[in-house]
């Protein structure tokens, strides 16, 4: 006797699909035989459809909640109010890559009417919904920029519907890609799914150059693996002597100049100007047997 299938318009899978620029978004789908990564999909998108490919999927029954998702009891989580319409045909995708092709000649026309406008804008990337649409440019301000008679224009220019939308620059490399001071991918565009504020702080903390030359990233702003090993520096920072401070040890009073948290060495300076380089365990069994000496002339 065969198995019978899923109600029809059952929920199967909730899927997140990418888009241009690492844009992604949730999605429903209900299809049968269900979808797998990588696989390019037709989307409901704003007001049209669009095409993106699948960046994870997992079955509707594994998002359920058993009493554990917000203490209230068994629920199941609510679907997105999006949905995967069907497969992408080959026909499909390569619609899609005429489009991106086309979205060279966006920007250079684009560039163009914000010349002719007078706006300190910088125009860095143009979508294409796959419908046609949508047409979406992104571009960098200093300031807030008065943009209505550049969008009359470009609606004019390209007969769709235009979204003009103001990033910044870490956004701006996050979409656009490059390479670090590492020689490696930029981290936002490779594997960071957020990107969290980078403070000079974290660079005083890591005792780090604070030339701006030399820790910032592509985009000009601090660069997001200063975050990285600020964790362990902060916890070393109560391990180790703060920099600057008189401390007794073997050797009299001495004054901390540095430390080196990976080698676990600390560099003293005695009063005659000599600087020595000893083990962390070293100096703390020193300064504990100056405390117990001192201890003992009292």
């Amino acid at each position: 006797m065969a198995t019978p299938g899923p109600a029809a318009g059952a929920l199967r899978q909730i899927l997140e699909v990418q888009f241009k620029g690492l844009r992604s978004d949730f999605f429903a789908y209900s299809g049968a035989p269900g979808l797998a990564e990588r696989e390019y999909v037709v989307v409901e998108a704003d007001r049209g459809q669009d095409i993106g490919w699948v960046k994870r999927a997992a079955g509707a029954g594994d998002l359920a909640c058993e009493g554990g998702c917000d203490s209230v009891g068994a629920r199941t989580v609510p679907p997105p109010s999006r949905r995967v319409i069907r497969r992408a045909a080959p026909a499909d995708v390569l619609r899609l890559q005429q489009l991106r092709d086309q979205e060279l000649e966006v920007r250079r026309r684009t560039r163009e009417l914000v010349t002719k406008h007078r706006l300190r804008m910088k125009v860095s990337e143009a979508e294409w919904q796959w419908d046609r649409n949508k047409l979406t440019v992104y571009f960098t301000a200093e300031k807030r920029v008065d943009f209505r008679a550049l969008v009359r224009d470009m609606a004019r220019s390209f007969r769709t519907r235009i979204d003009l939308r103001q990033i910044g620059v870490r956004d701006e490399a996050r979409r656009l890609g490059g390479l670090g001071r590492c020689r490696r991918e930029l981290c936002c565009r490779s594997w960071l799914t957020s990107i969290e504020p980078v403070t000079l702080q974290l660079a005083k903390d890591q005792g780090l150059s604070l030339n701006p030359s030399q820790i910032s990233g592509a985009c000009g702003r601090l660069m997001n693996c200063l975050r990285y090993e600020h964790a362990v520096y902060a916890q070393a920072k109560k391990r180790f002597p703060p920099v600057g401070r008189t401390i007794r040890t073997a050797n009299g009073r001495e004054n901390v100049k540095s430390w080196d948290l990976f080698e676990e060495t600390v560099s003293l300076q005695a009063g005659d100007g000599e600087i020595r380089t000893i083990p962390l365990a070293q100096l703390r069994e020193e300064r504990r047997a100056a405390r117990r000496a001192e201890l003992d002339r009292r």
